[in-house]
């Protein structure tokens, strides 16, 4: 299984590609892991709140293929311990999923289309974060999970 981070506008600071790199490197020793980019709408200033969701719902569900599974990190999604974490992605992998794809939506959220066509969600906490942290703190859980899946002791409980 291919596990994906979908995200919506290109990582922006340098510290925070450095972090994602150095994680994305650790997990090349458990599975494939890449983030894929939709690109900022050009000329937004004209459209709405409801019309830049819309236009980058159609971006995000264009991705959305037979064999694959979408997850949205949303702030209203399942809450999980790292543990528990890493047991949805051990089901995941038993389930033979093809790719596992988790969408990082846009600055305004998602619009309902995708709520509609994507029922599963996390958490990664009740804090709001930029869309730049989510992104580290995303890969280093992936890592994190490897690790406890495979009883190594980067993970102390």
């Amino acid at each position: 299984m291919k596990i994906i981070l979908l995200v919506v506008g290109k990582t922006n600071e340098g510290w925070v590609k450095s972090a994602i790199s150095e994680y994305e490197n650790r997990l090349k020793h458990y599975l494939p892991f890449q983030i894929e980019v939709i690109p900022d709408l050009k000329s937004t200033k004209s459209l709405t709140e409801n019309q830049i969701k819309i236009k980058e719902g159609e971006a995000i569900l264009s991705w959305k293929k037979p064999g694959d599974m979408m997850v949205l990190l949303d702030e209203n999604g399942e809450m999980h311990s790292s543990e528990s974490f890493a047991t949805l992605l051990q089901k995941k992998m038993n389930a033979g999923i093809r790719n596992l794809i988790f969408v990082v939506g846009g600055p305004y959220g998602f619009d309902s289309a995708v709520y509609t066509a994507i029922p599963d969600r996390i958490s990664l906490s009740k804090m709001t974060f930029s869309h730049q942290m989510v992104r580290v703190f995303f890969v280093e859980q992936v890592y994190r999970a490897m690790t406890i899946l495979n009883g190594e002791p980067y993970h102390h409980s």
